[in-house]
């Protein structure tokens, strides 16, 4: 299976240009994050993926298979999980789950199988005769779910997944699609709540403005939170780097201090343990998948231009500093 491979991929609509310039790969047995805000493009790539809407312009393979060319062909190969379930109203859970295994050309005795086993795997076997149209937000993505993989598919494209899961079932799916890409299986999940995509996936793909954007371009600029036992902890580490008072920045007690990279990061924590700070924690203030996406929306999507200046990143954290923190001089700091 050679996974997903889309080139130079457009879509547009009238004068909505949604996707302008696709290009990516997906690969075998890992899990590949669509990353973007709402209205970047993602959710029309996918179903172009899907093999349901034809693009403009540009090539796609999926698992080898032209989705243009030969859309049964595609679609016998990979599950589709669209952000909203398109569910019969009227039909038990298990009845969907039937319906869709038949329209796969399954048995009845097999489709039956095949959904008493979803069920169980998606955890909605107490809820397997409630009727599409009482389940609640979370019931239907885990129902909707469950309709993409009932044909054992090589290729997973998942659409907002997450959305509407309780704690406890957005634990339980991440934990199912790393054992889905471990079968070797092709992943992709597209979402707009970074932190949850970072736990999950391997590899990610940047969509800006209907276009991939290279990560590499991103600056490795990063804001770290410093918490303090018992002190003001931007004063406190302001003090200790010899910084002025607008490049330590504050929030709920904690200092937000940016490094240009990890070396300047650790040589800032030294610092501070040197100078005697009660350090209780030190991390970065954001992922860096939320790092590098804040960074890359302030970038030129095309791949040609040059790059923008870093991004600016949450409200309370100060700007970059232009270099690393250096060792105290006469009592002054980077």
């Amino acid at each position: 299976m050679s996974g997903i491979v889309a080139e130079r991929v457009r879509r547009s609509f009238g004068d909505v240009h949604a996707v302008t310039d696709a290009t990516f790969r997906a690969q075998p047995g890992r899990v590949t994050g669509l990353v973007g805000p709402n209205g970047s493009g993602k959710t029309t790539l996918l179903l172009m993926l899907a093999s349901l809407l034809a693009p403009d312009a540009g090539t796609i393979s999926v698992g080898g298979v032209d989705p243009v060319a030969d859309p049964a062909a595609a679609r016998r190969i990979l599950g589709w999980m669209p952000d909203s379930l398109g569910a019969w109203p009227s039909l038990t859970a298990r009845e969907s789950i039937v319906t869709t295994a038949r329209l796969h050309d399954m048995s009845k005795a097999d489709a039956a199988q095949r959904a008493d086993e979803l069920l169980r795997v998606v955890g909605l076997a107490e809820h397997a005769a409630s009727p599409a149209r009482v389940l609640s937000r979370g019931q239907k993505q885990k129902l909707g779910l469950a309709r993409a993989l009932v044909h054992d598919p090589q290729v997973l494209l998942l659409d907002e997944p997450a959305s509407g899961l309780d704690p406890e079932a957005r634990v339980q799916l991440r934990v199912m699609l790393r054992g889905l890409a471990a079968q070797g299986r092709t992943v992709i999940i597209s979402s707009h709540v970074l932190s949850e995509l970072e736990e999950v996936i391997d590899d990610a793909v940047f969509l800006v403005a209907g276009a991939v954007v290279d990560p590499g371009r991103a600056p490795s600029a990063r804001t770290y939170r410093v918490r303090l036992a018992g002190s003001d902890a931007r004063a406190s580490v302001t003090r200790a780097l010899g910084l002025p008072d607008d490049r330590v920045g504050h929030d709920r007690g904690d200092a937000l201090i940016a490094f240009p990279d990890d070396d300047a990061a650790v040589d800032g924590l030294r610092r501070m343990v040197a100078a005697g700070l009660a350090v209780l924690e030190f991390s970065p203030a954001q992922s860096s998948l939320e790092e590098s996406f804040l960074a890359l929306r302030q970038q030129p999507a095309s791949p040609s231009d040059s790059p923008a200046p870093s991004a600016p990143l949450a409200p309370p954290a100060p700007p970059a500093p232009p270099a690393p923190p250096a060792a105290p001089q006469e009592g002054a700091g980077a």
